[in-house]
């Protein structure tokens, strides 16, 4: 087997028929659900954006065989992920909530302002960092319970969205080693990236929360327990970040990707 072929990153097209699922899917919990649909709200958009930092460097790995491959794997996965929270999401807005009104906002300032004033360096670095948290984040979901009262309808979309996170957590990392290796443009775009998705995604719950008939404003107790199994994950995650030498895939985890298919219904 060559480089090239181990390194691959398969572009899936599943389709979820999640039609079914109920307004509060995850542990029958309307604002732990709220938050998971404000993430969903960010995603489309979101991929994009990362797909066109990646690309504005084709430039630095159009002779590397092997990191342009995995380029292409990359923007397949990220286009299906696309694809497939804009369909749940107009399933939210189906149901009543104020979609477009929060996506109008979003683009407006996310993208015709804040992107267009960010130097590409730094919107690779963006993307890096944020490519980080969700590859993070998909590491939790297929680690920990916090999926386990997720509605039947909904879980393999969450777990094929995650096992892709981690299949090409490395490739924007990689195209920015080739572009600013530097550890302080790594961090700059770690600042940008959080504060950014952390003022979208807050704005998002805040709004599906406007239009919720539930009148919950706390989550159950099962979520706090699952924000507790979190923490560690995410606080030895954002350690090795920042760590010297680090490299996203210094860890191996092709058996647990595997095992994430199994759980979304798709053959390894």
């Amino acid at each position: 087997m060559t480089e090239i072929e181990s390194r691959r990153i398969p572009v899936r097209a599943p389709r979820f028929d999640f039609n079914d699922a109920p307004e509060a899917w995850l542990d029958d919990d309307p604002v732990a659900t709220r938050v998971v649909d404000a993430l969903s709200l960010v995603f489309p958009e979101g991929e994009r954006f990362f797909i066109r930092s990646v690309k504005h460097y084709a430039r630095v790995f159009e002779d590397d065989p092997e990191l342009a491959a995995r380029v292409r794997g990359f923007i397949g996965q990220e286009g299906r992920h696309g694809h497939e929270h804009e369909r749940w999401n107009k399933l939210l807005a189906s149901r009543g909530h104020p979609v477009e009104r929060f996506l109008a906002f979003y683009r407006a300032l996310a993208y015709d302002r804040i992107e267009k004033a960010t130097p590409p360096h730094l919107r690779l670095a963006t993307t890096v960092a944020l490519e980080h948290m969700t590859s993070t984040l998909a590491v939790i979901a297929l680690t920990t319970p916090v999926l386990d009262g997720a509605h039947p309808a909904v879980r393999p979309l969450l777990y094929w969205h995650a096992v892709e996170e981690i299949e090409h957590r490395a490739v924007a990392w990689d195209v920015l080693a080739k572009v600013d290796p530097r550890l302080s443009t790594r961090a700059l775009g770690f600042a940008i990236g959080t504060g950014v998705l952390g003022l979208f995604w807050a704005r998002a719950f805040a709004m599906l929360g406007e239009a919720s008939k539930d009148g919950r404003t706390r989550p159950r107790r099962r979520f706090g327990r699952n924000l507790r199994a979190m923490a560690p994950i995410l606080a030895r995650s954002m350690a090795d970040y920042f760590r010297p030498g680090f490299h996203p895939e210094e860890k191996d985890l092709s058996a647990l990707a595997r095992e994430g298919l199994v759980r979304a219904g798709i053959t390894p």
